[in-house]
């Protein structure tokens, strides 16, 4: 007997295909723990700014916080979410690992970072506008600098944007990764 070619789509294509699979869901828990510690990384560092200036004399103080404006507190209860959410969808990557032809999972996990992805995105880019107000002001509005007095503060919400930023960043890749792992499956 005399062994005929092989077509495409036959043969030992579909260990491979498992393993670029498996290999996918490993990079999508790998993700998962970044956008998790730049998130919670960035709600824990929002929440724990504040700077105390003394004024005149050592009785009246100006104290600035981050829950004086609405706009950072919803920054952080949004990381917040986010990194639960985060938290709790890793044992779904690790049946993602195990289960590499599992679609349903990927489908939930999509949509899930999707709406994620839209909370962290409306959090950070409130808290950047009211950052960059901070830093430049606005003078038609008589809103003044006030990072030339309140530096720590300043330097500690500016870099607490750079973690959710990152967070947002990595949810973009999750959901074309899962979307390119579905799209596998045809």
């Amino acid at each position: 007997m005399k062994a005929g070619p092989i077509e495409l789509g036959e043969g030992k294509s579909s260990a491979p295909k498992a393993g670029v699979n498996r290999g996918m869901g490993i990079l999508d828990f790998i993700l998962r723990i970044l956008a998790f510690i730049g998130t919670l990384a960035s709600a824990i560092s929002m929440a724990t700014t504040n700077e105390t200036l003394p004024f005149f004399t050592q009785f009246i103080r100006f104290r600035a916080e981050y829950n004086d404006l609405p706009t950072f507190t919803f920054f952080v209860v949004a990381n917040g979410v986010v990194s639960a959410y985060l938290l709790f969808s890793l044992p779904f990557s690790i049946f993602n690992i195990v289960r590499s032809k599992a679609q349903n999972i990927r489908v939930l996990l999509i949509i899930l970072d999707a709406a994620m992805l839209g909370l962290l995105t409306a959090g950070a880019s409130a808290a950047a506008a009211i950052v960059y107000l901070a830093h430049r002001g606005n003078a038609r509005t008589n809103w003044f600098a006030i990072c030339q007095q309140y530096n720590s503060f300043c330097e500690r919400i500016s870099g607490s944007l750079i973690g959710s930023f990152i967070g947002v960043v990595v949810l973009i890749l999750l959901i074309l990764l899962s979307a390119v792992a579905l799209s596998r499956h045809k």
